[in-house]
């Protein structure tokens, strides 16, 4: 496959972990609570850069590293369910010791290419310009962006964060040596995943005594008046989001190589679309792609140092939460046809994209 993509000019980006933590790790070892987990990845990307190191010249250590344990741990609504916030935190630091020591020991290799972790930063925004709405802000990017920003790129947890949880009970017990490898180890570049802004406000109310620490403490969601929106995602639509991003990255993590790995739009029941040949006629993908770009592209002029932009997705694809409901892709897939592809209207538009390199987009009723 990787000497296939690359005879066709296709540069191959491998991802050594997609929320595949195998079930025998999680029942017999506690999953990313065990160190012993944590050096069997490490013993594993070896294995993998000793194979395919040769060919392969991106590499990413995980994709969306805070995601699984988020929804295990500290918003309980996958299996085991379990409410436990040391050990969401727990789990984030063995992610962030396993992506140090898996750049160490792609150096150590000697492999001519780069090493990074994709993250899926959250760009928030407080409600107001009010301290209390900015301190919900700040907490929240504490809790949800920066606790893998930072190790990643910096080397190191940030001090909020850490008097965060100390104050509250939390005490996931780095040792010395784990953080030096953390210091010492920082990633070559990163790829950001964005889809939708968060915003929040102050908390409504106090934390209950009786209920265990979540980062919720700190803050309510707020949903902004008049927001468009993705329906069928339950997701806002600013694609001012990139750019933003990117000024971050630039202004606050020293303009780190990075790529936009994750971005755009699934839509339910989108046969409704089809015109008479069967084509799927989504512009709305088209408009939604479109004003990322651009944003990105404003970015870039800005001096942002992205070196790329990858649409999720190219065919509509399987989600462990909704199956096939949401379609993102250029390419349909028609499960009532023999799993069939068909290109839809975005994928004609987006082929002509890339081979002209011109994106043409209205702005303030202008075209640019």
């Amino acid at each position: 496959m990787i000497d296939t993509m690359l005879a066709k000019g296709i540069e191959p980006m491998f991802c050594l972990e997609h929320y595949e933590l195998p079930a025998y790790l999680l029942d017999n070892y506690g999953g990313w609570s065990s160190p012993k987990v944590v050096d069997m990845f490490v013993h594993y990307a070896r294995e993998v850069f000793r194979r395919y190191g040769h060919k392969v010249k991106h590499w990413f250590t995980f994709n969306e590293p805070i995601v699984v344990q988020t929804r295990v741990f500290l918003d309980a609504i996958r299996y085991p369910y379990e409410q436990d916030t040391n050990k969401w935190m727990v789990w984030n630091h063995a992610k962030n010791l396993a992506t140090a020591k898996i750049v160490k020991a792609y150096r150590e290799g000697g492999y001519d290419g780069k090493i990074g972790v994709v993250l899926n930063p959250e760009v928030t925004y407080p409600r107001s310009s009010a301290a209390h709405d900015k301190r919900a802000a700040e907490v929240y990017d504490l809790f949800y962006n920066r606790v893998f920003l930072d190790p990643a790129i910096k080397g190191e947890y940030p001090e909020q964060l850490l008097t965060l949880l100390k104050g509250n009970g939390i005490d996931f017990a780095p040792s010395a040596e784990e953080l030096a490898i953390i210091k010492n180890n920082t990633v070559d570049f990163i790829g950001a995943n964005l889809y939708y802004p968060h915003r929040v406000k102050a908390p409504e109310a106090e934390w209950p005594k009786h209920v265990p620490f979540h980062p919720k403490k700190y803050f309510s969601g707020f949903e902004l008046p008049g927001r468009e929106m993705n329906f069928s995602r339950g997701w806002e639509i600013d694609p001012a989001i990139v750019y933003d991003m990117a000024m971050r990255i630039k202004n606050d993590y020293g303009n780190i190589e990075w790529i936009l790995s994750e971005n755009g739009m699934g839509i339910e029941n989108e046969v409704q679309f089809k015109d008479e040949n069967g084509q799927i006629q989504d512009d709305y993908r088209i408009d939604f792609i479109s004003r990322h770009l651009y944003h990105l592209l404003r970015a870039i002029e800005d001096g942002a140092n992205c070196k790329g932009y990858m649409l999720w997705a190219f065919t509509d694809n399987v989600s462990p939460m909704n199956a096939f409901k949401n379609r993102y892709g250029l390419v349909e897939i028609d499960l009532d046809d023999n799993r069939n592809r068909r290109v839809k209207k975005s994928g004609q538009w987006y082929k002509a994209l890339s081979e002209t390199r011109c994106l043409d987009i209205k702005v303030d009723d202008e075209y640019r």
